[in-house]
C-alpha cells in the first residue's frame, strides 16, 4: 500500500554523510517534527544534519490523513481526565502555536493549504454525550468550539461539534518546503541511513552509530515516532496503534469540512485536490498494532462505507499510519532521561501529529538553544513517571501475555505447505519460531523474533509486513525494519 501524498511527493533530493562526521545537532528521523526543529536550530546557526533511515515523509507524515486541527476528537476532554485545566489550557496554546507557525511558513514559502471548518460528528446519544463533554472542556482549555445538529454528511447525525478556521494540505508538499529551507541555511539531510544507538562521549556531547558509520554531536533529537532507545522508558508509556486510508475519486456531492466521529468505528473524512483530480479521503479502523489477524479486511470495510453513502466512489490509494497513545494523554516532549542532557525526544501525539510535531519542535529547539516557553514547561512537565506505569500496568500485563503466548503460538505449529500469495505465518523449525511469507510469487523465511524485546511478529496482510504486538516494530516480507523501537532487521532463517 502506498499513500496518495507518497505518490504525488515532490522530489526531495539526498545529500550525503561524510566520514566522521560532527554537528551541532543531529536529528534522527525526517518526518514533520524532525525537519522542523532541525531548520529551527539551523536558522539559528546550528550545524544540523537529519538522519533518515527510509526516506523523508516515510513513516508518519507520509501516511497522516493531514489535518492541521486544534479540534482533535475527545483529546481535551481526555486531558482533563489526566490533568488541570491549566495543562489543558497549554495543550492547546502549544497546538495553536504550532498551527500558526506552520501556516506562516505555507504563506510565506508558497504551499498551497485549504482553509475548512473541523466537525466532530455523533450518531449516537452516546456520542453525543462525548460531544457535549468536549465542548465543555474545549470551552474551558480557550477552544471556541459550537454545539449543533447540523453536518453536510449522506446520513442523519445527532450532534455536532464544530472549530471554524482549522486548515488541510498535502504533506510531503509541506516537508518538501521545510527540506528545502533548511538546505538553504546549511542544513544535511541523508536519507538511507539509520541511527543505531547513542553513547556519551563526554561532557561537550555525544557520538551517534549509524549504518553509514558513527556521528558527533552536541545534541541529538529523536524524532522517529517512537524515540529508538530504550533508556528513556518510552515503549513501556505508548500503545502503538495502526489505522487505515482509502482515497477515492468520487463523482457525487462530498462535505467540504474535515470530519471525524465521536462513535466506533472511527470514521475520519476530509477532501483533497492533487495534480487536478478531486479525492475523498476516509480513515479509521485503528486497532493495537500486531493485534489484527485480518488488517486487509479492515481497508475493505472503509472502502465498502464510503460507497455506501458515495455511490460514485472509486478506490485510487489504500494506505495505513502508525500513532503512539501516550499514558499520560499528552505527548513526552524534552530531555531523555540517563541522556546525559545532550538527548531529547518527542513522542506520544495520539493521531494528532500535524500540530503536536511543530508545538514539539518549537519547544525542544527553545530548550537546545537557552529560549523559555511558558506554555511548554507548563504542557511538558509530564515526564516517564512511576504514574504512568501504574497507568499502563493493563497494557504491559497484556504485553507480557502477547509474549507468552506469542511464544507458545509460533512453537506449536511447524512447517507445512508454504503460504499463499499475499499469505504469512509463524512455523517451529526446531526450537525456533519461523516467519515464512510469499510476496509476489518469492517466499521469504526470516526469524519471527522482534530484535526488541523478543516478541513473536504477526503478519499483516494489508501490507504485507511482519509486526509485533508488543512495542510496533515492523519489517518487511523479507525482514527489513520499517519502524521501531527496534534498531535492527530480522534474521534470514535460510542463512
Amino acid at each position: 500500500m502506498r499513500s496518495l501524498w507518497l505518490d504525488t511527493a515532490p522530489s526531495i533530493p539526498s545529500d550525503s554523510l561524510p566520514a566522521g562526521s560532527a554537528f551541532d545537532s543531529v536529528v534522527v528521523g525526517a518526518g514533520l517534527t524532525g525537519l522542523t526543529t532541525a531548520l529551527l536550530l539551523a536558522r539559528a546557526g546550528h550545524r544540523v544534519a537529519v538522519l533518515e533511515a527510509r526516506t523523508t515523509g516515510a513513516v508518519t507524515t507520509g501516511n497522516t490523513t493531514a489535518k492541521l486541527s486544534l479540534l482533535q476528537g475527545t483529546t481535551i476532554s481526555t486531558i482533563l481526565k489526566h490533568h488541570d485545566a491549566e495543562l489543558a489550557r497549554a495543550y492547546v496554546m502549544g497546538n495553536r502555536e504550532g498551527q500558526s507557525w506552520l501556516l506562516r511558513f505555507c504563506d510565506e514559502h508558497g504551499i498551497a493549504y485549504d482553509r475548512r471548518d473541523a466537525v466532530d460528528y455523533a450518531t449516537t446519544d452516546t456520542g453525543a454525550r462525548l460531544l457535549v463533554a468536549e465542548h465543555e472542556a474545549c470551552t474551558e482549555a480557550g477552544l471556541d468550539t459550537q454545539l449543533g445538529s447540523a453536518a453536510t454528511l449522506p446520513f442523519p447525525v445527532r450532534k455536532t461539534l464544530r472549530l471554524k478556521d482549522q486548515a488541510q494540505f498535502h504533506p510531503l508538499e509541506v516537508l518538501a518546503g521545510l527540506a528545502s529551507e533548511f538546505r538553504r541555511h546549511g542544513g544535511v539531510l541523508v536519507e538511507g541511513v539509520r541511527a543505531q544507538g547513542v553513547v556519551k562521549t563526554g561532557s561537550a556531547g555525544v557520538e551517534l552509530a549509524t549504518t553509514a558509520g558513527p556521528v558527533s554531536a552536541s545534541n541529538v533529537v529523536l524524532a522517529s515516532g517512537i524515540p529508538i532507545l530504550d533508556r528513556g522508558g518510552y515503549f513501556a508509556v505508548l500503545q502503538p496503534m495502526r489505522s487505515y486510508c482509502v482515497a477515492l475519486t468520487v463523482h457525487d456531492a462530498v462535505p467540504e469540512d474535515m470530519y471525524l466521529s465521536a462513535d466506533s468505528p472511527t470514521r475520519s473524512l476530509r477532501t483533497a485536490v492533487v495534480n487536478g483530480a478531486k479525492y475523498l479521503i476516509v480513515g479509521g479502523n485503528g486497532h493495537k498494532v500486531g493485534h489484527s489477524s485480518n488488517t486487509q479486511s479492515r481497508v475493505d470495510d472503509l472502502t465498502r462505507w464510503a460507497q455506501e453513502y458515495f455511490p460514485t466512489a472509486t478506490p485510487a490509494f489504500a494506505w495505513s499510519a502508525q500513532d503512539y497513545a501516550p499514558a499520560a494523554a499528552v505527548p513526552y516532549v524534552g530531555k531523555v532521561p540517563a541522556g546525559g542532557g545532550h538527548i531529547y525526544a518527542a513522542t506520544g501525539y495520539n493521531k494528532w501529529g500535524m500540530t503536536n510535531a511543530v508545538a514539539a519542535s518549537l519547544a525542544l529547539s527553545s530548550e537546545i538553544l537557552g529560549g523559555n516557553m511558558p506554555w511548554a514547561g507548563t504542557l511538558y512537565r509530564t515526564r516517564v513517571s512511576p504514574a504512568d506505569a501504574l497507568q499502563t500496568a493493563q497494557t504491559n500485563a497484556m504485553v507480557g501475555m502477547e509474549m507468552v503466548t506469542g511464544w507458545l503460538s509460533g512453537l506449536a505449529k511447524s512447517g507445512a505447505s508454504a503460504p499463499g500469495e499475499g499469505e504469512g505465518r509463524v512455523v517451529r523449525e526446531g526450537a525456533r519460531p519461523v516467519g515464512i511469507c510469499t510476496v509476489d510469487g518469492v517466499q521469504h523465511r526470516v526469524s519471527a523474533v522482534c530484535p526488541h524485546l523478543k516478541g513473536i511478529l504477526t503478519w499483516n496482510d494489508a501490507e504485507r509486513s511482519w509486526d509485533c504486538p508488543l512495542h510496533g516494530s515492523r519489517f518487511t516480507a523479507d525482514g527489513k525494519l520499517l519502524e521501531g523501537p527496534s534498531t535492527s532487521d530480522l534474521a534470514d532463517t535460510r542463512r
